[in-house]
């Protein structure tokens, strides 16, 4: 049996026809099957390189700070200059995918930054890698928010957490093996080896085009209602083929939910909103500011704690750079299994909750080791991975609960507009903890600050922070 997800030609309309809400309803009769996987894993696979992408300057760093004798502040852009553009790339790309559709931008983004990764490697001077780099932040920070309000837009609401977050662990694991595979390379056969085997997975971008199908909930919101019947009923085919029975009829009882207070019914102003004046406008004001402080606090944390610790373990305590890298990863795995530990319960206990509890559990165990005094590097390493299972727990969550917020004409412009404060966090974190440290002289300061931040955030997500469990994602965001 044939495996292509592509664009099928359907067998002819379906009668609930082709309306945005016939094809939610459409969606949301779909058992899970071997299509969802696949589009998930090819998907999935993009964003490992992409987060594989990301993390390689830092090892190629010492390489070219001895090849081109950088200074500090020369050190200092090459690793901020990248960061700068996935800040820009995800303000940019989600306007880009909500009028040209999401699998383009995808597919472009991965194209671009393989092309990037292998311009590189003919740098020889720190201006044009600068640029490169900046270009290469532009589509990692472009493709990551785009594609997960496509993953989002495929899934029907009954446990769409969980479909989504397993999709999400792939960027923590392209990370992790990123940091692996270039800590082999890199000594064995120099940077540049290591930014050409980056360049190869820039040729997935022809996998996307030909095996990925657009949105059919995009392409009905932008008017394209044939190509939405299209695409549909060919999702529709495969899903029936994989699954070896009849689809429901559209609408049919599904699985049960637990009763939701109803949502205001939408003004016309919501109804028309839409760039982003519309993330501002109506129930979406309160939405962008809460999940924008969610975005910002946790990753404020997250880059504060896992950017600072193998100089908090080599200065402060005294350890070698191998045993420094190592305690420092041991917090990364923990985080790791908090990431899978929310996917497999954010359904159950809901999104709110689920931010809530991660951060206020990483604030109360930061300022535990705190209040112990931070008096040696076991110490610090056991609280501090026990906190980084809250911490990356509550961010890989945002990837899900961000489209969640917003209808689908402005959906992908939502997820990068968060994409661009997780950035902030990113840049903001690890310098106010630099500049904390320096003024005490004490990483017990440290702490108590990154612990303040992340009470914030949990405060914010108990208290103003709407419930979309288990929720269809038109009844969501009207």
């Amino acid at each position: 049996m044939s495996t292509d997800i592509s664009q099928d030609a359907a067998p002819g309309p379906s009668p609930a026809g082709t309306t945005r809400t016939a094809i939610a309803a459409r969606f949301e009769r779909l058992p899970p099957s071997r299509w969802h996987v696949t589009v998930r894993l090819i998907v999935g696979v993009v964003t490992f390189f992409e987060a594989f992408d990301q993390l390689l300057i830092a090892y190629a760093l010492p390489e070219l700070r001895d090849e081109w004798h950088l200074s500090t502040g020369d050190a200092t852009a090459v690793l901020t200059v990248g960061s700068v553009g996935m800040l820009v790339g995800a303000l940019l790309s989600g306007r880009l995918a909500d009028r040209y559709g999401r699998v383009k931008v995808i597919a472009y983004c991965i194209a671009l930054s393989g092309l990037v990764s292998l311009a590189l490697t003919a740098c020889t001077s720190l201006t044009p890698f600068l640029a490169l780099r900046f270009v290469q932040g532009l589509a990692i920070g472009g493709e990551v928010p785009v594609a997960a309000a496509f993953i989002s837009e495929i899934t029907r609401s009954f446990k769409r957490g969980r479909f989504v977050l397993l999709y999400e662990l792939v960027f923590p694991a392209g990370l992790t093996v990123g940091a692996l595979v270039a800590a082999w390379v890199v000594p064995a056969a120099g940077w540049r080896t290591m930014f050409a085997v980056a360049a190869i997975p820039g040729l997935l971008a022809f996998l996307v085009q030909r095996r990925v199908p657009e949105s059919p909930r995009w392409l009905a919101d932008r008017g394209r209602l044939a190509e939405a019947e299209a695409v549909m009923a060919g999702i529709e085919a495969k899903v029936a083929a994989a699954t070896g029975r009849p689809l429901p009829a559209p609408g049919a009882a599904g699985p049960p939910r637990a009763p939701e207070k109803p949502s205001a019914a939408a003004t016309d102003a919501e109804r028309a909103a839409t760039g982003l004046r519309g993330l501002f406008t109506g129930r979406y004001r309160r939405r962008t500011l809460v999940v924008g402080a969610i975005w910002f606090t946790g990753y404020f944390v997250n880059y504060g704690v896992t950017s600072w610790l193998p100089s908090i373990y080599k200065d402060e305590y005294g350890l070698g750079l191998s045993d420094a890298l190592l305690y420092s990863t041991v917090t990364s795995v923990a985080g790791l299994l908090g990431c899978l530990v929310v996917a497999l319960t954010v359904d159950v206990l809901g999104r709110r909750k689920v931010f809530a509890i991660c951060l206020g559990a990483s604030a109360a165990l930061l300022l535990t080791l705190a209040a112990l005094g931070a008096g040696s590097p076991v110490q610090v390493l056991i609280w501090t991975s026990l906190s980084a299972v809250g911490f990356f727990g509550s961010n890989i969550c945002l990837y899900l609960y961000t489209p969640e917020l917003y209808p689908t004409r402005m959906r992908a412009l939502g997820c990068s507009v968060g994409g661009a404060v997780n950035r902030l966090g990113v840049i903001l974190g690890p310098i106010l903890v630099g500049v904390v440290y320096a003024a005490n002289d004490s990483v017990v300061a440290v702490f108590v600050m990154l612990a303040a931040v992340a009470v914030l955030g949990a405060v914010v997500a108990g208290t103003l922070a709407e419930e979309t469990a288990n929720r269809p994602l038109e009844e969501i965001s009207p």
